[in-house]
C-alpha cells in the first residue's frame, strides 16, 4: 500500500476536490433531466436537490481556487447511464446521481482535512440521505462500492486480498 507524504497531500485533495466538482456538474445536469421526466408530486423535491447540487458546485469551485487550482468546466452534455422515459426511471437516475456524487465525496473526506473534510462528509451525507428518499431503501456505507465476496471453494485457500 502507498503512503501519501505530506508533500501529495494538497495535490491528492485538489485531483479529489476536482472530482467532486465534475460529479456536481453531472449531477446538475441530470437533475435537468429528472426535472422534465418527475411526476409533478415528486418536482419539488427535485428542484431542491437541484438546488442543493449548483450551491455545492460553486462552493467547490471556490475551494479548487484556494487549492490554487482553476476549477473544470462543465460539458456541454453528459451521457446518462440510461435511457429516462418516465417519472419512475427520472426517479431511478436521481437516486444514481445521489451514489455517484456520494462516492467521490467518500474520496474527497479521505483526502481532505479542516473544514474541507467536515464540508466533504457534510455533502457525502446529503447525497446519501437524498439517494434513500429517491429509491426507498439506504445501503451500509454510502459512498463505497458494496462489493459481494465470492466464497472460497471448500478445502482451498482464502482469495488474496487485492483480488477484489
Amino acid at each position: 500500500m502507498a503512503t501519501t507524504t505530506s508533500k501529495d497531500a494538497p495535490r491528492e485533495e485538489l485531483g479529489a476536490t476536482q472530482a467532486a466538482l465534475a460529479a456536481e456538474h453531472a449531477a446538475v445536469y441530470g437533475y435537468g433531466v429528472v426535472g422534465g421526466r418527475i411526476g409533478t408530486d415528486r418536482r419539488p423535491e427535485a428542484q431542491s436537490a437541484y438546488d442543493a447540487h449548483r450551491a455545492r458546485r460553486d462552493a467547490l469551485r471556490r475551494t479548487v481556487r484556494e487549492l490554487g487550482g482553476a476549477p473544470q468546466a462543465a460539458a456541454a452534455a453528459y451521457e446518462l447511464p440510461f435511457p429516462v422515459p418516465d417519472a419512475a426511471a427520472a426517479a431511478r437516475l436521481a437516486a444514481e446521481l445521489e451514489d455517484r456524487v456520494a462516492a467521490v465525496y467518500a474520496d474527497l473526506v479521505r483526502a481532505a482535512d479542516g473544514a474541507h473534510r467536515k464540508d466533504a462528509a457534510a455533502a457525502l451525507r446529503e447525497a446519501a440521505v437524498r439517494a434513500v428518499r429517491w429509491r426507498g431503501s439506504g445501503v451500509a456505507f454510502p459512498g463505497l462500492v458494496e462489493r459481494a465476496a465470492a466464497p472460497a471453494p471448500s478445502g482451498a485457500a482464502s482469495t488474496p486480498a487485492d483480488a477484489l
